[in-house]
């Protein structure tokens, strides 16, 4: 949709033309949450029942995944490309449940890279800088969050900077690989990663803070309350994003209460020092963020709708079909890796790229 047709929509007026905004698919019939747009036309999506999917022609065609090995029962939340042939792969569950795979042949064949040892852990995020920096969020084990990280491509994990102390029944979620972010790279100050939590207590954000620069640096854990829903165990931040180094915004809210308003979302403008709640708030639960930066817009999507926002995460704006579109093509959705929205029932999206147009301040 033109840049015009937007500013229309939000207004809640109809242009005479509008070109529809999603372009849906529904490839497999499993629950997808994990999506990962490398560029190019190439992306790869995951979800349940073993389920890889792989397309190198921008979402016209998507091919489904060799399953990897003894994994037709494992629930893929996450997944990490790199290009057309490498991709790590995500499973979510208590104990060995929760596994990496790795294709380095456009997943003719995976490789098992490494399960969970411990019975009570449960793998929430994946993230890679490169080929070979990464780094895994997992629920607490023995009072403290499972952050590991790689350096090798994923063959050997360690504890990151000692792991997190976690509060009584705090944990993470794993509805859409965005509850780990990555911020500036290891020796330059500002944020390393960052994570949203819930807790009876409360919803945090936690990160790890590098200052200095070049070879002398130094780092340790920080974590800011936020104004986002808890007091269940359904109930937290789902999903971070970064603008840039100091803007970030998180979402969520109660996932089983996907129609409920209240405290779905907070910004930071001060590199997560400080938060603040959204003025206007999307319209329910909402389990993914990203941020455009070239039209400057945030998009955030859930089971109700998806929302944008244009002044960093202080208000959203419902982002509703057109007349072009299915009356729920702005639904349904769990995760987020632009222009690609994934969901339930093999469900993808494909924003328009026209719809992702700077908007003008120009009078």
């Amino acid at each position: 949709m033109r840049v015009a047709a937007l500013l229309l929509a939000l207004a809640a007026t109809a242009p005479l033309t509008l070109q529809a905004q999603w372009t849906i698919q529904t490839p497999t019939t499993a629950d997808l949450r994990g999506i990962d747009n490398v560029g190019k036309g190439i992306a790869w999506a995951s979800g349940t029942n073993g389920t890889v999917l792989r397309t190198e022609d921008a979402g016209y065609l998507w091919q489904r995944c060799t399953i990897p090995p003894n994994a037709e029962h494992l629930d893929f939340r996450g997944i990490q490309a790199f290009d057309a042939n490498t991709a790590i792969v995500m499973s979510s569950g208590p104990g060995d449940q929760s596994r990496l795979y790795k294709t380095t042949n456009g997943c003719q064949t995976w490789k098992l890279l490494f399960t969970n040892p411990d019975k009570t852990g449960f793998w929430d995020a994946i993230k890679f800088r490169d080929q070979t920096h990464g780094y895994l969020l997992g629920d607490p084990v023995a009072g403290k969050f499972e952050i590991l990280e790689t350096s090798n491509g994923g063959s050997y994990w360690q504890t990151y900077w000692g792991g997190v102390e976690a509060s009584p029944n705090e944990g993470a979620f794993a509805a859409s690989n965005s509850s780990l972010a990555l911020g500036v790279t290891e020796g330059h100050s500002g944020i390393g990663l960052i994570f949203g939590t819930g807790a009876p207590q409360h919803a945090r954000a936690i990160w790890m803070e590098i200052t200095g620069g070049g070879d002398v640096f130094s780092s340790n854990w920080n974590g800011a309350v936020l104004p986002v829903a808890a007091g269940t165990s359904s109930a937290g931040v789902f999903a971070l994003a970064f603008g840039d180094s100091t803007h970030l915004v998180a979402v969520g809210g109660d996932y089983l209460k996907p129609n409920d308003s209240t405290r779905i979302t907070a910004f930071t403008t001060n590199g997560g020092k400080t938060w603040q709640a959204a003025t206007t708030s999307p319209h329910g639960f909402r389990s993914a963020v990203a941020y455009d930066s070239k039209a400057k817009i945030w998009i955030t999507v859930g089971p109700n709708g998806t929302d944008i926002s244009t002044d960093d995460g202080r208000n959203w704006r419902p982002l509703h079909p057109t007349n072009n579109d299915a009356p729920d093509a702005d639904q349904h959705w769990n995760a987020l890796s632009l222009p690609y929205a994934v969901g339930p029932h093999g469900r993808i999206g494909i924003l328009n790229p026209s719809a992702l147009k700077p908007i003008s301040t120009k009078p």
